[in-house]
């Protein structure tokens, strides 16, 4: 399959993948705009991790649009990227055929020391 010679040969979707992890931060939004807000409504549960969700399905088609993780540099390992939907940083990594989410946090917690004991097991 080839696109438009401005556009060049299409490149196939990649598939988006969660860890465990990434899982239940997910639910652990939710269930904390459940609390705040209720389920329903434009700022609901619901509708909050719907945004959020839709911000990691863009990975599918653009993979690469996350910066590498600058707190890793320091770890050697210059494999991660993220995403930003506010107020959260999602983490991933690619393969050739999947994008992985390793993880999504608030992005004003010491994001150093949060990868390190999520990713490193390190306190």
């Amino acid at each position: 399959m080839t696109g438009s010679p401005a556009s060049g040969p299409l490149m196939p979707k990649l598939r988006v993948e969660y860890t465990e992890q990434a899982r239940l931060d997910l639910r652990q939004i939710f269930e904390r705009r459940l609390a705040q807000r209720g389920p329903e409504g434009w700022d609901g549960a619901r509708a909050h991790l719907a945004e959020i969700l839709s911000t990691i399905d863009g990975l599918a088609d653009f993979p690469e649009r996350g910066p590498r993780l600058s707190e890793m540099a320091d770890f050697g390992n210059a494999g991660l990227r993220q995403l930003s939907h506010p107020l959260y940083r999602i983490v991933y990594f690619l393969d050739e055929e999947v994008a992985t989410v390793a993880m999504v946090a608030d992005g004003r917690r010491d994001f150093v020391t949060l990868l390190q004991r999520r990713l490193f097991g390190r306190t």
